[in-house]
């Protein structure tokens, strides 16, 4: 009987605790009718860990990291070069638009790359820049156009004789073809004859239709030696001026480095255009007389041809060459062909391995392959003009990259940290008794980063 009181205060105690609960529970469905009563889950305070039989499970690496590393550089990569292959395709659709533009400046920088050093050096003789300026641009413009006058008055002046010996040299190799081992008959001479002419009726509305758009190409050149002429006339007087505003769009961390490639660049300009003429004239005044001493017809304006066909590396002398020869076979035989073949490639073999190594030198070195692949991309893309400007462009660019490749290494050794305790004192430089090192100047970094020259001017 003791122990009956105290299971009856502990089952008054349990059912007064149930009747609060029960109470709480009314009073929050008054508050909230539309609340649905959840039972409630008693939760342990600790969660016991799984059994020692339980199987492992890893843990899932993050996304990026699940990427092999070499598809990442290449996914890194490949969206960067086709964001600067659209840059570069879209500066070319605008380049194409004003072509003419673009065009004429690319030639008014070769000019001003000729005669700005005459420009300096009546400068240095005490004649104002005006002066100076006016006289060279004036001088190079006549010599120019007296070159050009002269091709065209030795053309209009043989073309009558030169067509009467073409005709010669077609009537004597239907002969040679009549006679020769092919077995080539009258007949089918002919026959070619009457396609050719046939082609050429077929295409009557063609080729009127380019010789009626050849009218807007003759205004379009005029135009362009017009804006050509006025770009140089600026580029001579105002060049420096012109550079150190073009700086300016530069964004200021890549300033200084652009600060030192430009003027190396204009000198590899300078030195290829001027390389180029001198080559060029070599080329055109052996040849020229090799073509004269042979008795070649318009022997004078094929070597002014030649002269021309100068400024396309590679390509031009080529054609250039084979032009003469043609001639020389329609006009004066196979023999004479053969000896202005031997001429022509005699010339072009000394240029090639003198002339051009010794002229030229180490300044515009380019590599063959990037020549022809240049020239082709620029024939392709913009004609024979594209075909002119893609060595000089990509000699400019080959000087540029390469200085700025040496800055930017030069600027990260500068920033790296320097050697300290004994690597310190084992690469520091052991002064000679008796005499203290001289401080570096504030200038010693410039000597080694910046040459003499100040640009286009």
């Amino acid at each position: 009987m003791s122990k009956t009181p105290g299971w009856l205060g502990g089952l008054g105690a349990r059912l007064t605790h149930m009747g609060e609960r029960l109470e709480e529970r009314r009073a929050r469905a008054h508050a909230d009718p539309d609340a649905v009563a959840v039972p409630e889950v008693d939760v342990p305070d600790h969660v016991p860990p799984p059994p020692d039989y339980a199987p492992a499970v890893a843990a899932k690496p993050e996304p990026a990291a699940a990427v092999p590393w070499g598809l990442r550089v290449a996914a890194e990569a490949s969206w960067r070069i086709l964001v600067l292959a659209a840059v570069i395709w879209m500066l070319g659709q605008i380049i194409v638009q004003v072509q003419l533009v673009a065009f004429a400046f690319m030639g008014s920088l070769l000019v001003t790359a000729l005669l700005q050093p005459t420009v300096s050096r009546l400068r240095g003789l005490g004649l104002p820049r005006g002066l100076a300026t006016a006289f060279t641009a004036v001088l190079g413009f006549v010599i120019m156009g007296l070159i050009g006058w002269f091709v065209v008055w030795q053309i209009m002046d043989n073309a009558q004789e030169l067509t009467e010996k073409v005709q010669k040299g077609i009537e004597d190799l239907r002969h040679w073809l009549l006679n020769s081992p092919f077995h080539v008959t009258d007949k089918q001479i002919n026959e070619i004859s009457k396609n050719l002419s046939d082609a050429i009726g077929t295409n009557v509305q063609e080729i009127t239709s380019a010789g009626l758009q050849g009218v807007t190409v003759v205004v379009e050149l005029l135009t362009g030696m017009l804006l050509a002429m006025f770009s140089t006339l600026f580029l001579l007087y105002d060049g420096k001026k012109v550079w150190q505003w073009t700086l300016k769009l530069v964004p200021a961390q890549a300033r200084p480095g652009m600060a030192g490639a430009g003027p190396r660049a204009w000198r590899t300009l300078t030195a290829y255009v001027r390389g180029t003429v001198i080559v060029a004239m070599i080329d055109a005044i052996f040849i020229g007389l090799g073509l004269f001493f042979l008795d070649v017809p318009m022997a004078v304006p094929l070597a002014v041809v030649i002269f021309l066909f100068a400024f396309i590396p590679l390509v031009g002398a080529v054609i250039s060459g084979a032009l003469a020869c043609v001639v020389a076979l329609v006009v004066q035989g196979p023999f004479v062909a053969l000896m202005a073949l031997i001429v022509v490639l005699a010339v072009q073999q000394i240029e090639g391995h003198v002339l051009q190594p010794f002229i030229l030198g180490r300044a515009v070195r380019v590599h063959p392959l990037a020549v022809v692949l240049s020239v082709a991309a620029g024939g392709l893309m913009a004609g024979i003009g594209g075909a002119v400007v893609a060595v000089p462009l990509v000699a400019v660019l080959n000087t540029a990259v390469g200085y700025l490749r040496a800055y930017s290494k030069e600027n990260a050794l500068r920033a790296a940290p320097g050697p300290h305790g004994a690597t310190a004192h084992a690469v520091a430089p052991t002064p000679a008794p008796g005499s203290e090192p001289a401080p570096p100047g504030p200038g010693a970094t410039e000597d080694r980063t910046q040459d003499k020259g100040d640009g286009i001017a």
